[in-house]
């Protein structure tokens, strides 16, 4: 079901959700409150954040804000899960009795939505909310002609944690090109322990090997895209991430988004820990390290306090340097829908506040105003994080890439390779399937 809900976006939020329900569907402002908020009538509104990153103390902060800043208004916080997210949004966006207000959305699933008008153009609030202070890739995927839908809400980067105490107890040096990291953990890999642990369907990491071989998932022409898995750069990429996966780890090849960091913890009945080395994005640190307990009593984990322990690295390019990594994390928006836009609007000055982007960098989530990373600090983490996302590249910005997502297409590639396949023939089979999809078309 969720396959044909998915591959139904475009067309479903082509019907009915191409326009505003507001009489300004252009967004731009007509009457401003005194700290530049703009005068509403008061009302609930509704946010969807997707999963769990925006965590607590900021949420907390959004909904005490809103309410001091819209005397009479309130805002409420829903949780999407991140598998739910496409579907749930192409039944609530076009419906305005039910739509919610403003909406976290996937970075790589933004294109889907900007280009059939589900949320509402922010081009006149742009340059107030951060202009081009605001990531320029993040900027982009929710661009359509040139106008603003969907504007960055936080970055996350991807790097190697490593458990430094059994890399250096075998002689393994951190590597410094693609070679070496595939020579290093497949040296690592013993009978219940991965060198590298990623599981078969991981392709949002397995497409780092594509683009440090300088190759693309598709590429544009006009406004047509065509899948490019075919290309000797991509087949080559993913023929190096094929033998990292089968020399490396110990995860099937039906795993997908596991929790990594969960391998680098020694078992607690005093065995090591199942892998040795992850990739995962900055904030999984908090999940690694040894059991304390915090403030108020409960057990956490010390966030690699100890560094004789676990390190971190970025992944090597195939020359050296950082390989460009796939960048994740979020945008936001407000629904072409919704019937309190000024509200809405109001809530996304909150979001793009000082303060607040601020509170994003000190929760480990990237801020999607440049002027604010040095709120994720100075230390290794930070920088690494910092230096991994100005290497990053994103997935294609076409109109039918959410479908994909929803579809598990590349899931089921990268399954098919992990498990032995021949890559040449699978690029080509999967570029039939899929430049259909990416311009918003059933499969091939």
């Amino acid at each position: 079901m969720l396959r044909f809900a998915a591959l139904g976006v475009a067309a479903t939020l082509a019907l009915t959700a191409c326009s505003s329900d507001t009489d300004d569907p252009s967004g731009a402002a007509t009457t401003a409150g005194g700290d530049g908020t703009q005068a509403a009538e008061a009302a609930d509104i509704t946010l969807w954040l997707a999963g769990g990153d925006t965590n607590a103390d900021l949420r907390k902060y959004l909904v005490d804000t809103f309410a001091e800043e819209n005397p009479g208004s309130t805002l409420t916080i829903e949780e999407v899960a991140w598998g739910d997210l496409v579907t749930k949004l192409t039944t609530a966006l076009p419906d305005a009795a039910n739509t919610p207000d403003v909406v976290e959305i996937g970075n790589t699933q933004s294109p889907t939505f900007t280009t059939v008008g589900a949320f509402r153009d922010l081009t006149p609030l742009y340059d107030e909310l951060g202009g081009d202070k605001l990531l320029p890739s993040f900027v982009d995927v929710g661009s359509v002609d040139g106008k603003n839908y969907a504007l960055p809400y936080y970055f996350g980067s991807r790097y190697m944690f490593y458990r430094k105490d059994i890399w250096t107890a075998a002689g393994v040096e951190v590597p410094k090109t693609l070679a070496e990291f595939t020579e290093a953990v497949a040296k690592l890999k013993t009978d219940t322990q991965s060198g590298f642990a990623m599981g078969g369907q991981d392709w949002r990491n397995g497409i780092s090997w594509v683009f440090a071989n300088g190759g693309e998932l598709a590429t544009v022409d006009g406004t047509t895209w065509t899948s490019t898995l075919s290309d000797p750069n991509t087949i080559k990429g993913l023929e190096q991430w094929q033998e990292v996966y089968r020399t490396a780890s110990n995860l099937p090849s039906t795993e997908r988004d596991v929790a990594y960091w969960d391998f680098l913890n020694d078992g607690t009945d005093g065995t090591g820990p199942d892998a040795v080395t992850i990739m995962a994005p900055g904030w999984a640190r908090w999940s690694i390290g040894d059991i304390t307990k915090n403030d108020a009593g409960e057990e956490v984990r010390d966030g690699m306090a100890d560094d004789t322990k676990f390190d971190i690295f970025a992944l090597p390019g195939v020359d050296g340097g950082i390989a460009p990594v796939f960048a994740g994390g979020s945008n936001i928006a407000v629904s072409a829908k919704s019937q309190h836009p000024e509200l809405a609007e109001n809530l996304l000055r909150i979001i793009f506040s000082e303060e607040y982007q601020t509170m994003l960098g000190g929760a480990g989530l990237g801020p999607g105003n440049s002027d604010y990373v040095s709120s994720l600090g100075d230390d290794k983490f930070a920088q690494t994080m910092i230096d991994t996302a100005a290497a990053s590249k994103l997935t294609p910005a076409a109109p039918g890439w959410a479908a994909i997502e929803g579809a598990f297409v590349y899931e089921e590639l990268f399954q098919k390779i992990a498990d032995g396949g021949d890559v040449t023939a699978l690029a080509k089979e999967y570029d039939a399937k899929l430049t259909p999809m990416l311009n918003g078309g059933a499969a091939g």
